[in-house]
This record gives structure tokens, sequence and C-alpha cells, in this order.
């Protein structure tokens, strides 16, 4: 099998990630344009949106995985009988994410302890989000889908259209509609995304969904997807959990700090990209590799990975700490807020090394089967340190903002160094034989 280069995979990933960040930033600023309560409000109502849409990761987690799995051992057939499963999935997952959105808005902020004046400002905007919470889990089990089949440039330009269209209405109908607006955009956008991708299934890979596809979940092909899904979704439930613990310390020290906060996470989202990147594509290139049996070429990519990943994370967080005093006033002009937000930045320079080494091994670790371990290993740490840290350093020693970043660099850098233990030791070996195993059965068959 000719090995797919993870630079020519990641580049892709690494653009699609840079709009979907810029697409936010441009959200946050001009709803910080209205007031910085208003800010605060946006960045609350995303958090809330993204905590819920973490229960598709328990299909998405396994979607890339199995599917470049059968890839690599040749088994297309199943390949294309997981992308169907998945995509009924995503439309229950989909569908109760975006009723609980709907329906429960305030009780879900109000757990965060929204402030006062920022309370009325989000609510409506998470109602607003709920319908497109259901297109985004097809755009994304479609994308993954895709990405598996190593057709990243194509995921790329849906990715492009889809921005294109909310920037291009998002300006309009948020002076017109407030944030609610933004939603609008955002429904629009995904609508598009969920026309293009059902046109390059049909044309790039000869999928063509039938009715039932949609909301049949058949039993054989979820298996596969579960077992390496409700793992790798725990592990994101209890990572997003412990995050929303730090954000609820960030809402009790008032609407100014979680306006630093937001201002401050949307310019370290930038410097994680290539960090994430890389770990998708490394887990794209891994499952094939692991499909084909080519263990030790695994075994290289994802060293090589690695290493090329911390020179550049370390380097992307000094340039932009460096820059973050004039970037940050594209959001504000309280100088207070802004000192705040680059100290903050500068801890980012000691958090991105240990937040590269989840990003890369994990992945890895996922594309080999070996799923269970990282959830199980990371729990503690996510409940202890980051959620722990956040409380006992951010409002019970008084370190504020700056106590939960420090959380956020320990939590990061406990679970980096196991991960790598655990890659470094070989276990994950058995998992990516097994997996080779099940695969040569079935063909078998």
């Amino acid at each position: 099998m000719q090995q797919p280069r993870l630079f020519s995979l990641a580049w892709p990933l690494f653009l699609e990630l840079c709009l979907g960040i810029a697409v936010g930033l441009i959200g946050t600023l001009l709803a910080a344009r209205i007031s910085d309560s208003a800010g605060a409000g946006f960045a609350l109502a995303n958090h809330v949106a993204g905590t819920l849409f973490i229960l598709f990761r328990i299909v998405g987690a396994g979607i890339s995985v199995v599917i470049t799995q059968s890839l690599g051992g040749g088994r297309r057939e199943l390949a294309d009988a997981s992308a169907r499963a998945a995509l009924g999935a995503s439309s229950w997952i989909g569908g109760l994410t975006a009723l609980a959105a709907a329906l429960a808005a305030a009780p879900l902020l109000r757990l965060l302890n929204a402030p006062p004046e920022v309370l009325p400002l989000a609510a409506p905007l998470l109602q607003a989000l709920a319908p497109a919470m259901l297109l985004d889990a097809w755009n994304a089990s479609m994308a993954s889908v895709m990405r598996a089949h190593l057709r990243t440039r194509d995921t790329l330009a849906v990715l492009v259209a889809m921005q294109i269209v909310q920037l291009g209405l998002a300006m309009p109908f948020m002076q017109w509609l407030g944030l609610p607006g933004f939603a609008l955009a955002l429904l629009c956008s995904r609508s598009l995304g969920l026309l293009l991708h059902l046109w390059l299934w049909r044309s790039r890979l000869g999928l063509r969904p039938q009715w039932a596809d949609w909301w049949r979940l058949p039993r054989r092909e979820l298996a596969g997807l579960l077992h390496i899904g409700l793992p790798g979704a725990a592990e994101n439930i209890a990572y997003r959990l412990a995050f929303m613990v730090s954000i609820a310390v960030a809402g009790q020290l008032g609407a100014g700090a979680l306006a630093t906060h937001s201002y401050a996470s949307q310019l370290m989202y930038f410097v994680l990209l290539f960090g994430l990147a890389t770990g998708f594509a490394a887990e794209i290139v891994v499952g094939h590799l692991i499909g084909a049996g080519q263990l030790h070429a695994a075994h290289r990519l994802v060293r090589r990975a690695l290493g090329r990943g911390l020179l550049v994370s370390v380097a992307v967080a000094t340039a932009a700490a460096l820059a973050s005093p004039w970037l940050l006033r594209l959001f504000t002009h309280d100088q207070a807020i802004v000192a705040q937000a680059v100290t903050l930045m500068w801890l980012t320079v000691i958090l991105e090394p240990g937040r590269t080494f989840n990003l890369v091994v994990i992945n890895a670790l996922r594309a080999t089967g070996d799923a269970r371990y990282p959830v199980l290993a990371g729990a503690a740490s996510m409940l202890v340190v980051l959620a722990g840290g956040s409380w006992l350093l951010g409002q019970v020693l008084g370190l504020g903002l700056v106590g939960i970043w420090i959380a956020y660099a320990a939590d990061e850098w406990l679970r980096g160094l196991l991960m790598w233990r655990r890659w470094a030791r070989h276990g994950w070996v058995p998992h990516a034989r097994a997996a080779h195993r099940r695969l040569r059965r079935q063909a078998s068959h």
C-alpha cells in the first residue's frame, strides 16, 4: 500500500480549522462591538453549544478510525456500510442536541454562572443555534468520511464555501437581529454545506444515501463505530465538563473576567491549530497503516509528527504572545482586560507543548484501536487538575484567570506525558494487531 503523506493531509486540515476559528473570531469581534457583555454572551452560548455537540463524538470519534482501517485493509464495502451507519446515528444525536439547546438554554447557562447582564443575551443566541446543530452533525460525519478517503481538499473547498456564506450573511444579520443574526447566518451556511457534501459523496465516493440511511441504526456497523467512539466521546465529555467548571469559575469573577477569558481563548485557538491539524492527519494515516499491518511505519510517523508539532507549537505560541497587545485591541479598548489577557497568552507558551502531546498522540492511539487508555488515564487529571485546579487556584486562592490558565497547562502536560508513555512503551501494539487480524478474518468470509 502507498502510504498517504502526512503533510498533504495536514495542510488542508489546518486551513479548515483556521477558517473555522477565524469565523468564530470574527463573530466574537462583531459581538464585542455591541458591548463586552455581548462578547461574553456570544462566547458563553458557543461554549454550551460546543459542550452539547460533544455528544456527536460518540459517533464522530469512531468514523475516521473504522473507515481508514477498512480502506487500509482493502475492505471498501465495510467502509461504505460504516459511512451510512454514521449518517443515521448523526441524525439522532444531532436532533437530541438541538432539542436540548432549544428547550434548556437558560438553565444550561445558569449552570455556568452566567452574569445577570449576560444571560438575556446568551439565551436567545443558544436557542437560535439549535437547528444548525443537526446540520453540523450531518456535515461533520460526511466530512469525516471524505477525509478518511483522503479527500481533504474537497472538504476544504466545502468549508471555504460555507464560511464565505456565513461571513457574508453574519455582518448584516447581526446588525439587524443582534446575536441571533449570527445563528441565522450559520444555519444558511450549514444548509449549503450539506448540499455540497451530498454532491461530493455521489461524485467522488459513489455513495448515494437512501431515505432509510438518515434514520436507520444498523447494529453491526454501529458496534464498530461505538468500540472506538464511546471511549473517545467519554474522553471529550470529561474534558468538556471539566472545562465548563473553569468557565463557571470565570463567570463568578464577573463579566469582565468572562470577556477576558473569551478574547484570550480566541487567540489561543489559533495557536493550537497546527497541532490539531497534525493530530487529525496522523489519525488518518495511522488508521490506513494499521489496516495494512504496517505497525513500524505507524510508530515512525507518530514520532516524526510529534517532534514537528512541538517545535511549531512553541514558535507559534511565542509569536502570538508577542503580538497579543495589538491583537487584543481588536476586541476591546479596556486596558485592564487587555493587560490580563496578555498575561494569559504568555502562559499559553507553557501550555501549548503539553497540548501538542495530547493532540497528536491521543489521535494516534485511537487510530490503532487503543481507545480506552486515553479516557481512563486522562479522566483523573481532568477532574482533579483541570476542574479542581481551576476552582482551587482561581477561586479559593484568588489567582483568578491566571490560576485557571495554570490549571489548563498542568492538565495538558500531565495527560500528554501519560499518552506519550503509552505510545513509547508500545502499549497500543496489541490493539493494532487485533484490528488487523479482525479485518483479515472479515476478508476471508
